[in-house]
């Protein structure tokens, strides 16, 4: 276990330091500007096994409320800390945020966590049709990707802050998007992984093995 940083508005964030749900909830504090104390740990670490009973990561902690489902805990920054909202305030807008991020949770993370998280026990048959399956879902979404700057919008919301941690890593998971076929996506990432906010949200981890897409 080790701490990154020292808090200040009363947060502390358990985070494993090469993990995209962490990253994702790291992404949204720093576009927010709020300082947090940082604690990476593992998944198997004792620590967080006696802190919440499915000893998964993130994990947040602010005073006496304990966190540690993504989606909550992204939520809950964004309401309890109004700045750089990137929620939708309108109910229609901010459902239908809520429901990609449901899509995003089955669709794509789902086969992200077994491919990032098991790569060792996957059977090769098993490992080719998930990537085959996300590589296909993710060239048939470019339309989304073509027509604004960010995913769906003209600004940059929480949709941003979940999709970013897992696209730096398709590579890590033996995904090569087509520079032709994918150039619509290519540029959003470029795009994002250029914010402030995103490079300060990478651990040490990160920017070592994720160098060749972030300038720091």
């Amino acid at each position: 276990m080790s701490v990154e940083s020292a808090s200040v508005q009363g947060i502390t964030l358990y985070s494993h330091a090469d993990d995209f749900r962490s990253h994702w909830i790291r992404f949204l504090l720093a576009e927010k500007q709020i300082k947090y104390q940082l604690i990476l740990v593992d998944h198997e670490d004792e620590d967080l096994a006696s802190l919440n009973p499915y000893n998964q990561l993130p994990m947040l902690i602010e005073n006496n409320l304990k966190l540690f489902s993504t989606s909550i805990i992204s939520e809950y920054i964004d309401d309890r800390y109004r700045q750089n909202k990137l929620y939708a305030d309108a109910p229609g807008a901010r459902a239908e945020q809520r429901q990609y991020i449901w899509r995003f949770e089955q669709d794509w993370f789902k086969l992200a966590d077994t491919m990032l998280k098991h790569p060792d026990t996957f059977e090769p048959a098993q490992q080719a049709k998930a990537k085959k399956e996300l590589s296909d879902t993710l060239i048939s979404l470019n339309p989304l990707f073509q027509h604004f700057p960010y995913f769906v919008s003209e600004t940059f919301s929480i949709l941003d802050c979940m999709l970013a941690p897992m696209f730096i890593r398709l590579n890590s998971m033996g995904i090569e998007l087509s520079k032709s076929a994918s150039r619509p996506i290519l540029l959003y990432c470029n795009r994002v992984f250029s914010r402030p906010a995103f490079v300060k949200s990478m651990t040490a981890q990160e920017k070592n093995r994720y160098s060749n897409f972030v300038q720091r």
